[in-house]
């Protein structure tokens, strides 16, 4: 689990609802019609734009800005520089049936002892991760298109108020309900954008970036295996895909 989103959007949501809390009697802040327009419109409107599949496949995807189930690059590297020595001392075939923690290098080792050619192996990775990446790009996009759309059905639902309580300046009784709706959807719309799916979709890019550069480290490392490269040449070849930092203290080590 990723405490940061989690800690971040509860501590946000939190904050906002005890200004509530502080400001009085927390169900005026509650209406219906408000919730409907804000976010029955904002699911519907970028369902159109997307797609009933995309727009699901999405909601999966935003599962990844709760996990934190990236693989630790120094760890990934001191894996793969073991399987380098074994293939190196062993052959290709060696590494059949060893247990690796990354699925995606689990899947590349395969096609090495399987035997297929260099490019077939580079095409076939490459295809995974870029597809990969379309998935996780549509997912932020959706979500970015969440926090576009949510201020914009506020602003309706406030017009839809203010239409209503113009249209009634006669019956004082009829100004309240319309006057809270008018404002009502404009703060949920705000909420719902700042505090929810603007995060998330920023969460879902930082993600994406995480999952190609450890894909394109695997790749690297793969083709270097195959090539029969000395494993301290594959070592210092993945270590540039750490921070300069801990580059310098893997070294050290």
């Amino acid at each position: 689990m990723d405490l940061a989103t989690l800690v971040g959007l509860l501590g946000a949501m939190g904050l906002i609802i005890t200004t509530m809390l502080m400001s009085g009697d927390l169900g005026m802040f509650l209406n219906a019609p408000s919730v409907v327009i804000v976010i029955g419109g904002s699911i519907f409107a970028v369902m159109a734009k997307f797609g009933l599949g995309q727009f699901l496949g999405a909601m999966k995807v935003a599962g990844k800005s709760f996990k934190s189930k990236i693989d630790d690059p120094a760890e990934l590297i001191d894996e793969i520089v073991e399987l380098a020595d074994a293939a190196r001392k062993g052959g290709l075939l060696s590494l059949e049936g060893k247990e690796v923690s990354n699925e995606f290098l689990q899947k590349g080792i395969q096609l090495l002892v399987d035997g297929h050619d260099p490019d077939v192996v580079k095409t076939l990775l490459s295809k995974d991760k870029t597809l990969a990446e379309e998935r996780h790009a549509n997912g932020a996009q959706i979500f970015a298109a969440l926090t576009v759309m949510a201020p914009a059905m506020g602003m309706i639902g406030t017009l839809i108020g203010l239409v209503a309580m113009l249209a009634n300046m006669d019956d004082p009784k009829s100004i309240g309900p319309a006057m809270a709706v008018a404002l009502l959807t404009t703060l949920y719309g705000a909420v719902v954008a700042n505090a929810i799916t603007d995060p998330i979709a920023d969460k879902l890019k930082l993600r994406a970036g995480e999952e190609a550069m450890i894909k394109s480290l695997v790749i690297d490392a793969l083709l270097a295996i195959q090539g029969g490269q000395n494993p301290r040449v594959i070592d210092s070849m993945l270590r540039t895909y750490l921070p300069e930092g801990k580059r310098e203290v893997a070294e050290a080590e």
